[in-house]
């Protein structure tokens, strides 16, 4: 068998022009990512690595600032404009492509992760992963999964040295003493590093590629994630404040899901977010803390636990919580205590199932008393199909609490369910408790629920057909929407476009 060419696409990074092929090559049992980086001699080398000190020598850089995105944004400009007077000045001859390809690498050496910066740049990629030193990078492509690249980084403590980086701009650290990281880079792309011989082979990189350009509900509706029925029904739920846990498997989908509901919520309520690493995204113009937890150093100082941050939350008067996963029996008893009292929470378990999601938080580590689920209104199940690549809302549940004899106990009851056989999400049940709930909270009888709900869905399907899929575009709708829904309501009716 011959090299056959699967795909052929190209990208921009730092300025450099990339080719990148998808391959099946000869003899190999995995397809082939490859990148067709420009290639340099010997003086080209030497010459940039002169140009890298002076470039270090001109400019004062405090080493504090390296925490702040816009700074290294500023930085990279200052350095290209600086870069290119130097080279104007050395290379005259140079063309003005090469110039700007030569600066590109430079600067993904010296501000970035070297070659990684590349893969970072293509849109089309989930993961970037490095095993070691001796085996090429691998990454995780939307259409064709696992391939392995013709990208190496080399020698292992190179390696090491990108892990460093990526810990010192979130104010972390990665030694022997302490050879795990979890972190986020300044794209927000989240990043995992483990140091030799914790991970047998060599220093390893794990980079989780999230989207520059958020989704937002209209691409879920699009391409049938989730539909229409199901959001306005919560969308209904967030606006009055009840009470939402998202499951699911790894990668099903959970963070993206709560990340397109955050529009939903009024622009005049403060939300505070809690994350292990930062992965959620709000519109701009929302009243948002976010905060992070992190690790003590080596002498077991400066730690800050989920649990620290949710108690401390507490006391900042927020009108919403979002807490990225509940993972431990202390967390979970705060952060009901918290639906207990008033507060409006948003959170994620691993759980495959409604009932699933139950048992995961009735029994250890979780372990809380079936009579605090009784807060939770709403369970959104998150499915992820890997024979065909999809992801789909699994269940939309309530759930439901009863006794047995003396004994209380929560059931779930399954509203809407996906049917893989039609892809297509269904309804399953008539609701027992949300309608209560909601009526309960504002006053409305059913009738008036099912209005809202209908209304709420021809929004939806009016933002889908005129595409306004982009996160501002939806947040602003939004809060058009709170501020007067009337106004919406016209354009709906008359399909009319929004003006941005």
């Amino acid at each position: 068998m011959v090299d056959k060419l699967l795909k052929k696409y190209s990208m921009e990074s730092e300025g450099v022009k990339i080719e990148v092929s998808i391959v099946n090559r000869e003899g190999s049992y995995v397809l082939s990512y490859l990148l067709d980086i420009p290639e340099y001699g010997e003086g080209t080398e030497a010459m940039l690595h002169n140009l890298k000190k002076d470039l270090i020598m001109d400019t004062k850089i405090q080493t504090e600032r390296m925490l702040e995105p816009k700074f290294i944004e500023e930085l990279k400009e200052k350095f290209r404009a600086r870069a290119l007077t130097i080279m104007n000045r050395k290379l005259p001859s140079l063309d003005l492509e090469t110039k700007n390809a030569l600066i590109g690498i430079l600067l993904s050496e010296m501000l970035g992760l070297g070659k990684i910066e590349f893969l970072l740049s293509d849109g089309n990629l989930e993961e970037i992963v490095v095993n070691s030193s001796k085996e090429p990078v691998w990454v995780y492509h939307k259409e064709f999964r696992w391939l392995e690249t013709n990208v190496f980084i080399k020698p292992e403590a190179e390696v090491q040295n990108y892990a460093s980086i990526i810990a010192r701009r979130v104010g972390k650290q990665i030694t022997i003493l302490n050879p795990l990281l979890d972190a986020h880079l300044i794209t927000g792309d989240r990043a995992n590093a483990t140091l030799f011989p914790i991970s047998g082979k060599g220093n390893t990189i794990t980079i989780r590629r999230f989207k520059r350009d958020p989704w937002t509900v209209v691409d879920f509706i699009k391409n049938k994630t989730t539909n229409s029925d199901i959001m306005a029904i919560i969308w209904l739920a967030m606006q009055y404040e009840l009470n939402i846990i998202l499951s699911g498997g790894t990668a099903s989908g959970k963070t993206s899901f709560l990340n397109i509901c955050m529009p939903f919520i009024q622009p005049n309520n403060r939300v505070i977010s809690i994350e292990d690493t930062r992965e959620l995204s709000l519109p701009n113009f929302l009243h948002w803390v976010p905060m992070t937890t992190r690790e003590p150093n080596p002498e077991g100082k400066g730690g800050v636990t989920m649990l620290d941050l949710l108690v401390n939350s507490l006391r900042m008067r927020p009108d919403r919580i979002i807490v990225g996963e509940v993972r431990r029996q202390r967390e979970a008893e705060v952060l009901f205590e918290a639906m207990h009292t008033g507060h409006s929470v948003y959170t994620s378990v691993h759980a495959n199932t409604a009932d699933e999601t139950i048992r995961r938080l009735v029994n250890p580590p979780i372990e809380l008393p079936p009579s605090m689920l009784d807060s939770v209104h709403l369970n959104v199940v998150m499915f992820r199909n890997r024979r065909l690549g999809v992801r789909r809302v699994l269940e939309l549940a309530e759930f439901v609490p009863e006794k047995r004899g003396e004994k209380e106990s929560i059931k779930a009851n399954v509203l809407y369910r996906w049917m893989p056989a039609q892809d297509v999400i269904g309804k399953h049940s008539d609701s027992v408790r949300f309608y209560d709930e909601l009526s309960l909270h504002t006053g409305l009888t059913i009738d008036e629920i099912n209005k809202e709900i209908a209304s709420k869905k021809t929004i939806l399907d009016w933002m889908v057909k005129h595409n306004h899929r982009n996160k501002e575009h939806v947040g602003r709708i939004m809060a058009t929407y709170y501020m007067d829904t009337e106004d919406i309501k016209k354009l709906v009716k008359k399909d009319t476009d929004f003006k941005l």
